[in-house]
This record gives C-alpha cells, sequence and structure tokens, in this order.
C-alpha cells in the first residue's frame, strides 16, 4: 500500500458510519478472535442441530437465508461476512452488548439494522437462554430476511415500536429483564441471585399502572417475530427468531403441548415470559397476514390517532413524547395537563389546552430548532392570532380566555387564562402555541439525536457492568486444561486428516472432566470420522 492509500472501511465500519450518532455510542466490537473453541463447539452444536430439525419445519426462505446472510454451521460468524451479504438484501448489522434500551433497538429495526449480541450463551443453556446472544441475533434474525415481504414488515414493525409511548414503568421492567438475562447466564451466580431477579422481574411488571402503548408494541413483536409460526393451522412453519434459535422451543413448539390460535390483534394484548417455553402461539397465514394485524395495531396507536387519545396517552406515561401541530411543527417534551374543551374543536380532538413540562424541544419534520427551552409550554387549540411582540388577548372557541405578552417567537410573560370564567393554574413565563388540530402524539423525542446532544449521558457505554462481570466469570469459569481439549480438537477438525494418536490421547485427557458433555461429544463426532 503506498502512502496515499487509505485502506476502504469494512463492511460493518461502513455500517456504523451510517448510523446517527447517538446510535452509535451502543455500538461494540465483536472481537472475533475472542471466542474460545468452546464458543465455536457451542455455535457448531446448536447450528448442525437446528438446521436437521429445521429443514422440514421451518419457513422455506430458512436455510437458504443463512447462506444469503453470511451464516455458516462450522463457526461463529463474523460481523463482516454477514454485513457483506446483508448490504443485497438493504439491511445490516451491529454488534452491541445485551439488552440495548428498546427505543434504541426498535430505531436500529427501522433502519433496517440488526442488532447482534455480541456474546454467545454458555454450553450449560445450549437448549435456550433469556440472554440476547449471536445465536439468536444472527441465526435467529437474519436467515428470514431473504424474504423481502418479512423483511418489509420488520423495518415497519421496528417504526411502530419506536414511536409507541412507553410509560415510566416500561423502563423498570426493562432494566429488570436485563439483570434477570445477564444472571441467568452468569455461571457464579448463586440460587439467592437468581431468585432476587425473578422477584424483581415480577415487582417491576406488577408495578405497572395500565398497558402501555411500548408493552403492547412489544407483545406484537414478540408473538410474531420472535415466535411467530406462518401457514395452516394444522401443519405450520416455524419464522419467529426465538423459535429459530433455541433448541428446546423449535422442539417444543410443533407439539401438541403448545396450542396454535390463528394471529390477530389479540396478540398485543397477550403476556409472555422470558423465562420459560411459550405454551400458547399464534400463526399467520402468510407474511401479509403480518401487515394486516400490524396496520390494525399502528391505528391503535397515539402517533396515528393524534387528538385527544394522543393526549391521554402521553400524559398517564409520564415520560417524554412528542406533539406533532399545525405546519408541521413539533413540541418535545412531558404532557403533564390537558384541559378538556366546552365542545369538539376538530376530529377526535376536545381539548382547549394542553401543558407540557420541560425541557422543551421545538423542531420541523424531524430536525430540532435552537436550544431546547427549559421551562414549560402551553399549546392552546383552535384558531386565532398573536402580535409580533406586545401584549394579547385570544378569546378561543373552546371556551379558553388568555392574556399576556409576547416577547419572542413563542415566548410570553405574564400569561394568564379562564375558560367559561374559571381561573386556569398556568405558568406565566412558557412558550405558547395555537394550532388548530393535533394529528399526532408519538413516543420520545421528535428529533433523537438533538435531544441525545443535549440530554443524553454522553458518558453512558453499551455495556453496563453487570453485564462485563457475567462475561469475565464464564472466561474464568473455563479452566485451562479444558479449553486447551477444545482448542485442540478444533484444530483436529480444521486440520482435515485425522491424527489417530493424537485423537486417542485427547480422549483419554477429556475422561477426567466428564461434565464436559459437549467436548466429548465433539471428540466422538472427529473419531466418526476416521
Amino acid at each position: 500500500m503506498t502512502p496515499t492509500q487509505i485502506p476502504s472501511p469494512s463492511p460493518t465500519r461502513r455500517a456504523i458510519e451510517r448510523l446517527p450518532a447517538h446510535l452509535r455510542r451502543y455500538v461494540v466490537d465483536q472481537d472475533h478472535g475472542a471466542y474460545t473453541a468452546r464458543d465455536h463447539a457451542v455455535w457448531r452444536h446448536i447450528l448442525r442441530e437446528l438446521t436437521d430439525r429445521l429443514k422440514d419445519t421451518a419457513h422455506s426462505s430458512y436455510l437458504s437465508g443463512l447462506a444469503a446472510t453470511g451464516i455458516g454451521l462450522e463457526r461463529i460468524p463474523s460481523l463482516d461476512e454477514m454485513n457483506e451479504k446483508l448490504e443485497a438484501l438493504g439491511w445490516s448489522a451491529v454488534g452491541v452488548r445485551g439488552f440495548i434500551p428498546p427505543a434504541v433497538f426498535t430505531e436500529l429495526q427501522s433502519l433496517g439494522v440488526l442488532a447482534i449480541a455480541a456474546d454467545i450463551r454458555s454450553h450449560e443453556h445450549i437448549e435456550y437462554t433469556p440472554a440476547p446472544d449471536i445465536v439468536h441475533e444472527s441465526a435467529g434474525h437474519a436467515p428470514i430476511l431473504g424474504d423481502r415481504r418479512f423483511a418489509d414488515y420488520l423495518k415497519r414493525c421496528g417504526v411502530a415500536g419506536f414511536r409507541a409511548i412507553a410509560s415510566v414503568e416500561d423502563q423498570a421492567v426493562y432494566e429488570a429483564i436485563r439483570n434477570l438475562s445477564v444472571v441467568k447466564e452468569d455461571p457464579a451466580a448463586t440460587e439467592d441471585e437468581v431468585r432476587l431477579a425473578e422477584e424483581r422481574l415480577r415487582a417491576a411488571s406488577a408495578s405497572r399502572r395500565y398497558v402501555s402503548e411500548s408493552t403492547r408494541a412489544s407483545r406484537l413483536y414478540w408473538w410474531t417475530a420472535e415466535y411467530g409460526l406462518v401457514g395452516d393451522l394444522a401443519d405450520p412453519k416455524l419464522y419467529g427468531a426465538g423459535l429459530l434459535s433455541s433448541l428446546g422451543e423449535a422442539a417444543h413448539c410443533l407439539t401438541p403441548a403448545v396450542k396454535k390460535v390463528p394471529l390477530s390483534l389479540v396478540c398485543a394484548d397477550t403476556e409472555y415470559d422470558i423465562t420459560r417455553m411459550q405454551p400458547q402461539l399464534f400463526v399467520a397465514r402468510d407474511f401479509d397476514h403480518l401487515f394486516e394485524v400490524l396496520e390494525a395495531f399502528e391505528a391503535t396507536l397515539g402517533w396515528r390517532r393524534g387528538g385527544d387519545h394522543g393526549l391521554e396517552e402521553a400524559l398517564r406515561a409520564r415520560t417524554v413524547n412528542h406533539l406533532r401541530l399545525d405546519g408541521d411543527l413539533e413540541l418535545t417534551g412531558k404532557v403533564v395537563a390537558r384541559i378538556p374543551a366546552r365542545h369538539e374543536l376538530a376530529p377526535d380532538l376536545s381539548t382547549a389546552l394542553a401543558r407540557v413540562e420541560g425541557p422543551i424541544q421545538i423542531s420541523r419534520k424531524g430536525k430540532a430548532e435552537g436550544r431546547p427551552w427549559p421551562g414549560e409550554a402551553v399549546v392552546a387549540f383552535g384558531t386565532g392570532s398573536l402580535p409580533h411582540r406586545g401584549a394579547f388577548s385570544l378569546d378561543l372557541p373552546s371556551g379558553l380566555f388568555l392574556t399576556g405578552f409576547r416577547v419572542g417567537e413563542h415566548e410570553v410573560i405574564n400569561l394568564r387564562g379562564h375558560q367559561d370564567g374559571r381561573p386556569l393554574d398556568l405558568p406565566s413565563w412558557a412558550l405558547l402555541f395555537l394550532s388548530g388540530g393535533l394529528p399526532s402524539v408519538a413516543g420520545g423525542p421528535a428529533d433523537p439525536g438533538a435531544w441525545d446532544a443535549w440530554f443524553g449521558d454522553q458518558s453512558a457505554v453499551a455495556e453496563g457492568e453487570a453485564e462485563a462481570q457475567a462475561r469475565e466469570r464464564k472466561a474464568s469459569a473455563l479452566p485451562g486444561a479444558v479449553a486447551a481439549l477444545y482448542a485442540e480438537a478444533r484444530a483436529l477438525r480444521e486440520g482435515g486428516a485425522m491424527d489417530q494418536d493424537h485423537l486417542r490421547t485427547l480422549r483419554g485427557r477429556a475422561a477426567d472432566y466428564p461434565g464436559e458433555w459437549l467436548l466429548l461429544a465433539e471428540l466422538a463426532e472427529l473419531e466418526a470420522m476416521r
């Protein structure tokens, strides 16, 4: 390479560079060389068993989809290999650690990016693990992307999940699930730690005051993209990633022990338990059926409905969301009050005024304008005019009467108001907006990147201390002598010609570790290859 030549970025680096900055900080390097020979043995065992078991029971795109997305059977795939193939499908993949925040996961998915958990499950949990791992995220999610209709569904499902309104309790549930998955995969975790993690998840779930839009979106995703069946109700095929990546679930899901019901919007109101195999699954007629249910679900969201419904969802959520007003103006903050109007002002809107707690971010078509406002905002619904500067009074059809002094584009001071003679509790200094309608109320900030730049935790890392500690414990739990045996067995496999004396010696040494069933299975398979 001459001094003037700059090496071209890898496929994975190109995928990362296309991401917005607020998503890039959740990405981690895969470090493919850090996988142990036992890790690769875990992958081989699962993929060989799965492909054999699923050749007749998975959706028709599964087996061809493995190769089409850069996934082989012999070793853990590299993200570069996957991205070389995924680019042709309009997708890409990036590495993450464990459970990332739901808003990050859904935004990545809406952009056509698979979030691939870089870790792999331990051999103790080879049948099933509640923790995200590279088996589930790559061999589960990627293969069916070869079906363009399903790939489009996955993106659109990401958009719906990203725009759904989450409650404050949803964050507590997310943290509890993340904690449980870490504890379950930690070989040093005690029975008490597992019990406390399970109790924490039950307590977090019980703390929910209501079922949020975000919770319903996660259920829809779970019962389709994660645990969905497709085809004839009496003889369905597997397409959900949770089924395609779990030896236990892949076998269990088609037995009479699992009830099969036709897919409908009921799935968004059906709870699930990540700690056990599912007792009931939904069967889609075909992938067009997924869109029918998704469209019905979208029609229930404040993102689509706006109006009073959207305001009520945002009000009880107690989280940061955004309102789209007239002229594509967007207002991000926490809705803290809604005052009804004396009659309907616009379709599905009978609200006279809404108060939004700051910080307030103003944007248009998803692009932030200027610095966030630190105080409150007031949205009055109806038509009227304000002076460029100076005193004003507004008498609106909603029964609302407002007075004050306008000092900036939206900034007002000495704001006062009453409705049909009753005084209103209003901030004396605020941003004031007039809007004839409310087309949309959606989850999170309208411009996530700008919001993150102002208020995100810039020191946050993609992995927590618990995940790092669990990985260290998994690594230290593998004795050096056992690791060497796995490595030697793998070298024999990759070498092609079998050294029978070496193989006999390995079997003798492995007999000292009867609990290492996977190692013994690897050696037995090598011996059968003689």
